[in-house]
């Protein structure tokens, strides 16, 4: 083995590590949950990106006012301004 460093001993390469199944088929191991549902990982993705949308109004992730009621009607606010713009 030539090395480009002659001080430097050779250092052995391990054996590639044989390749996962798909990840459905991993049961307990990782992957898809036994109890997915479809439709609850679905709404659950629609509030999600719902809440981060809510996010990009800036008094909202900020927090600007002081008074939980006064906040609660930023969030009103920037809700309706989101749906007025995606509605089709």
């Amino acid at each position: 083995m030539i090395s480009s460093c002659p001080y430097r001993r050779p250092v052995p390469i391990a054996a590639p590590l044989p390749k996962l199944r798909p990840r459905q088929r991993r049961g307990s191991k990782g992957g898809r949950p036994a109890g997915f549902d479809k439709t609850i990982y679905q709404r659950r993705n629609e509030v999600e990106r719902t809440i981060n949308a809510l996010k990009n109004s800036r008094a909202v992730a900020t927090r600007f006012d002081k008074r939980g009621y006064i906040f609660h009607g930023t969030v009103t606010v920037a809700s309706i301004r989101l749906r007025l713009r995606l509605r089709p």
